[in-house]
């Protein structure tokens, strides 16, 4: 595991207090929406014994597009689906690809941003971003719980004053994971680089729930947060696939 903590992660300290929970730090966003996440297949292990070809693409309620934005060699899905266009409820699922195709391994209450949903995010349209990101990076104010992903520890990842609904938000960023939205990927969650530019957002991860909507992050019950750093495994190339139901079916 590698825990590291470098001169640009406590620059995006300050910078990333506008971001995601209605007022704290933020997440970070990567454009792998235009480029996904390695297809490189990884070696095979009992539950992909078969190949990426071979195995049933499905996901529940995932359309064809947004299915050929899965990378072959994925074997690991959060899919994150938006109650609706406009709105801050969703659901987060684990699929974990098997002889059989793609089966859920859990399932649980999220929140995603305020205003819901956007194919084009910006900074502070109170939207998260629609698409499929690879997942590389973890990080957060506790110490590792166990995951293999990367994982950088320290005192830059805190959330301070309230979210939307006036709920605190201490705690938020106890555990948190980068999605790849606008962000270069193999770096600290607190990394401030932008491949899109600033206007296009950034610091769009999956974090722990406060109670609220979020300003563009995914958030998920602490307990849960602590279970997917555990299963998620680079070897098996994760990626998050989140946006409304209308929007993924497409």
């Amino acid at each position: 595991m590698i825990t590291r903590m470098s001169p640009v992660a406590l620059v995006a300290v300050s910078l990333l207090l506008t971001g995601c929970g209605g007022g704290a730090v933020a997440a970070t966003d990567h454009p792998s929406a235009a480029t996904p996440a390695p297809a490189s297949t990884p070696p095979a292990s009992p539950s992909s014994a078969i190949s990426a070809e071979a195995a049933p693409r499905q996901l529940p309620g995932v359309g064809p597009q947004m299915l050929a934005r899965i990378p072959a060699g994925t074997e690991q899905v959060v899919l994150v689906t938006g109650r609706g266009a406009n709105s801050p409820l969703s659901t987060l699922a684990l699929y974990e690809r098997t002889d059989d195709g793609w089966q859920q391994t859990a399932s649980w209450a999220a929140h995603n941003a305020l205003k819901g949903w956007s194919d084009h995010h910006m900074a502070g349209d109170l939207r998260s971003p629609v698409g499929v990101y690879s997942l590389t990076d973890a990080g957060g104010l506790l110490k590792d719980p166990g995951t293999k992903l990367s994982y950088d520890q320290g005192s830059g990842f805190v959330s301070p004053g309230t979210g939307f609904e006036g709920e605190p938000l201490a705690g938020s960023f106890d555990y948190v994971i980068a999605i790849n939205y606008n962000r270069q990927p193999g770096t600290s969650p607190l990394d401030w680089t932008r491949p899109l530019g600033a206007s296009r957002g950034g610091g769009i991860w999956i974090h722990v729930d406060h109670g609220g909507p979020t300003h563009g992050c995914v958030s998920i019950a602490e307990d849960h947060m602590k279970e997917l750093l555990r299963t998620l495994d680079p070897a098996r190339h994760p990626v998050v696939v989140m946006g409304d139901a209308a929007s993924l079916s497409h």
